[in-house]
């Protein structure tokens, strides 16, 4: 299994701070929850992966 390895499971992704100063990623997937904290400095290159991986599936759609 890759990146490119289709799946068809439904999941539910909610972002948001958490009281304690982190960025937390929680997903929900068929009942297993999975929360990820980051520190703010960690969020922010985590979404200047997900800009860069944005610009280079544009490329492929093309």
């Amino acid at each position: 299994m890759g990146i490119n390895t289709e799946r068809d499971i439904e999941a539910n992704l909610q972002i948001g701070p958490t009281d304690h100063g982190f960025v937390r990623l929680f997903i929900d997937a068929n009942g297993v929850e999975v929360p990820m904290d980051f520190s703010p400095e960690e969020a922010e290159e985590i979404a200047d992966e997900i800009r860069a991986a944005a610009g280079a599936a544009r490329k492929v759609a093309k």
